[in-house]
């Protein structure tokens, strides 16, 4: 059995620019972010002026700064000084990434509920009206720092509006003078669906899967053994099984690769400029006894008070003799005229990104995926063992966080020396550690488990998803963002946790706000017989194959007898209801799906990891082989937004989103891969 054996026993955000550039391209967006990226918090100490003491962008001393500068207005007229109060304090609602945009004119004041736009009550009408003819010293609607009114700026309220309103339409928000509410109304009108239909196009057992970035019906699959292969992915309702010649793999990392049911190939991802420039990464580990270049340094170390040879071990291995590495490799390209040709990659390291030695030999991770941002993501597992040395929590370790490399710049030797970097990426101009002096540079999200398998939903990239394992009785799924602290080990889901030893200290829930998971399940809730193993991470439901399912977020279990569909309620609020999916095997299914003894249930395995391809369907990377979500109707599900063909039942497939590019594409990717480069005026 391969995979990770103590998974089986015990079980993003992005920066503001990016968000606020799609805010502006699809208002659908509203995720309860603050400006700074960071996910609102309960504050410790009772805000005084603002009136924000539940979930807030503000702690008491953006409060008492909030303060001084209202004091500093000097409004003389009581109602202009209460409706500028409360535009003050809007910069402590949960959704202020969504009112404070990067316009040019008076940035530092949210957008105004604008009803010559909308329905709204105009709450800008009520600002103009209300305010127009006072004065007000250094004025947050002008950048001069003399006293200013409204109407010397601006020469009417149409105007004013114009430039400091807008509306609330799409699930957008605006300011409208009292805490953002998101209307119950934009909630989903779809029923839970009645079923999940899959269909088992491959028998292989895969750990991850990738789309290929140029849009195609071609798709990466990696095996945990080391193993890569390019395949390609038939339509839905085609009757074909997945193209993938396992004679030939893509790229061939075993003899790098140490691999047993703890270790192996862990994830890999391709540069967001793939079709152009090859660049392609791996995460897996070694073992430094027999690979030379295994040679990092050892997460327990003198920084975080670990001492080494104090560690014990779960194996008869030394301690660090296990390491996490993050390469880059770089695909074979031939070329032509008219187009470049992909259909291997070099064993040979282009650059080795990350080394670190493991203190023990679980919970270790190793997802890589590039953000929305063009930066990449490394997912570290708190190394096992239930944490005895607190390195969840340890801001001067990697262990148990999420890390953020920008692998475009090659740092400098005094860089890499100056910021203690573990290999050779630079970090983010961004990342939490300019603002929190404790934090490791690479350091994006902290108090994690061991997270398995994290997306970026496709439609909302603000939405940064991950399932984070257990220890004795609860699963979470996280909604990443920059700084966020997911509370373990000082937490399990929502309750506190009582480690059996602690060598490494304690920290105290008192001295950290944890922001807890949005979905999840309890190790009791399932199969009573077996129980659960650990959570797998999924994808949010973008694809039209299955109507009912759209929109939602998918996750499982390990041990594949429960999957759960989370769907947002409101839509756009970060409040997530779960239901229990039942699943079953399309009778005409490509490859026949066996099934468990005395049932209908497709027996699949563990389930490794979901994946994505670039029409947006999702598939179940098993033990059992590789399955596709299909439409419901082939499984006898009913869904009232499917549309079938009539006599047939079927779904016809939808239409390709990838354009007509992506038709030339069609075929095996395994035999020859075309990168279109006559599209975008490239030749050699």
């Amino acid at each position: 059995m391969i995979f990770l054996n103590t998974m089986m026993m015990m079980s993003t955000n992005i920066f503001l620019s990016i968000t606020l550039f799609l805010l502006i391209i699809n208002p659908a967006l509203s995720l309860s972010l603050c400006t700074n990226s960071k996910a609102p918090l309960t504050p410790k100490t009772p805000l005084v002026f603002c009136n924000y003491n539940g979930s807030s962008c503000c702690d008491s001393t953006d409060d008492s700064n909030i303060k001084k500068q209202f004091d500093s207005l000097n409004i003389s007229q009581p109602a202009c000084a209460s409706v500028l109060k409360s535009i003050l304090c809007s910069r402590c609602d949960p959704f202020s990434a969504d009112l404070f945009t990067t316009r040019p004119v008076a940035p530092h004041v949210p957008v105004l509920c604008n009803s010559s736009v909308s329905n709204d009550n105009s709450f800008c009408e009520k600002v103009w009206d209300t305010c127009q003819n006072v004065s007000i010293k250094y004025s947050p609607f002008s950048s001069s720092n003399s006293s200013n009114k409204l109407s010397d700026i601006w020469p009417s309220g149409s105007e004013f509006c114009n430039v400091i309103g807008g509306p609330r339409v799409n699930d957008s928000v605006c300011f409208d003078g009292e805490k953002v509410s998101l209307n119950s109304t934009t909630n989903s009108t779809k029923s839970p669906p009645t079923g999940m239909c899959l269909e088992k196009i491959a028998n292989g057992s895969y750990l991850d899967m990738v789309a290929h970035t140029d849009g195609s019906s071609c798709a990466f699959f990696s095996n945990q053994k080391g193993q890569i292969w390019l395949a390609t992915i038939p339509d839905v309702g085609s009757g074909r099984g997945l193209d993938l010649d396992e004679s030939n793999p893509f790229l061939d990392l075993t003899d790098e690769v140490h691999f047993d049911t703890q270790f192996g190939l862990m994830s890999i991802a391709l540069h967001p400029n793939f079709a152009q420039n090859g660049r392609f990464f791996a995460s897996f580990n070694c073992d430094k006894t027999q690979t030379p270049s295994c040679a990092g340094r050892c997460a327990c170390n003198s920084d975080v008070n670990c001492d080494p040879s104090q560690l014990g071990s779960d194996t008869p291995a030394q301690p660090c003799q296990y390491q996490s590495v993050v390469a880059e490799y770089s695909a074979n390209v031939t070329s032509s005229s008219r187009a470049s040709v992909i259909t291997t990659a070099s064993p040979v390291e282009v650059r080795r990104i990350f080394t670190m030695g493991l203190p023990f030999t679980s919970h270790h991770a190793g997802q890589i995926l590039f953000g929305p941002d063009g930066y990449l993501y490394f997912m570290m597992g708190d190394g096992g063992a239930g944490d005895p040395y607190n390195f969840a929590q340890n801001k001067k370790s990697l262990l148990g966080k999420i890390m953020r490399f920008d692998v475009d710049n090659i740092p400098s030797e005094s860089e890499v020396t100056s910021l203690g970097l573990w290999g050779n990426y630079s970090i983010p101009s961004d990342n939490p550690y300019t603002e929190d002096n404790d934090l490791l540079p690479e350091i994006w999200a902290l108090g994690l488990q061991n997270p398995w398998r994290c997306s970026f939903d496709s439609e909302r990239p603000s939405y940064f998803m991950c399932g984070d394992v257990g220890q004795n009785g609860y699963e979470e799924v996280n909604t990443i963002t920059k700084n966020g602290n997911y509370g373990w080990r000082v937490y399990e889901g929502k309750t506190i946790y009582t480690p059996e030893r602690t060598p490494g200290g304690n920290t105290s829930a008192s001295s950290i706000n944890p922001i807890f998971s949005v979905m999840g399940y309890k190790h009791s809730d399932v199969n009573k017989n077996e129980g659960s193993a650990s959570i797998t991470g999924g994808f949010f439901y973008r694809s039209t194959t299955d109507p009912c399912l759209q929109g939602s977020y998918l996750f499982g279990d390990l041990y594949a007898h429960n999957m759960w569909a989370g769907f947002e309620t409101p839509v756009n609020s970060g409040n997530f209801t779960t239901n229990g999916i039942t699943f079953g095997c399309a009778k005409d299914s490509p490859v026949p799906c066996d099934l468990v003894p005395g049932s209908e249930i497709p027996a699949l395995g563990y389930l490794f990891s979901f994946g994505q391809d670039n029409n947006k369907d999702v598939y179940l990377l098993t033990s059992s082989g590789v399955y596709r979500v299909v439409p419901p109707s082939r499984c006898g599900y009913t869904c009232a937004y499917e549309t079938t063909t009539a006599g047939s039942g079927l779904t016809p497939s939808p239409t390709s989103p990838r354009g007509s590019g992506a038709n030339v594409l069609k075929g095996s990717c395994t035999s020859l891969l075309l990168l279109l480069l006559l599209f975008i005026g490239l030749s050699f």
